[in-house]
């Protein structure tokens, strides 16, 4: 498993060859290219890892719960910790 930023799949998106999924990250929505991904297809709960915008590994919600952790322990907490 790369290191990058989890997101949950929120839809498809049109655009860009069908290559778009908006996507939520810690309550932010934004979209990410899927190209990179060997399958992409995607559906709504589906998560990914992201790097500089693209989905870059499908994982499980534990994957996406360890790629997070890992970000924590270099340093980056959690934004809804923390009051």
């Amino acid at each position: 498993m790369c290191l990058g930023i989890p997101g949950q799949v929120v839809e498809m998106v049109d655009g860009y060859a069908n290559q778009l999924a908006l996507v939520d990250v810690e309550g932010a929505q934004r979209k990410i290219n899927i190209g990179m991904l060997e399958d992409q297809d995607l559906d709504p709960g589906d998560w990914v890892l992201i790097h500089m915008g693209f989905a870059v590994e499908r994982v499980d919600a534990a994957g996406a719960e360890e790629a997070m952790a890992g970000l924590e322990l270099m340093g980056r907490p959690r934004d809804n910790e923390g009051g």
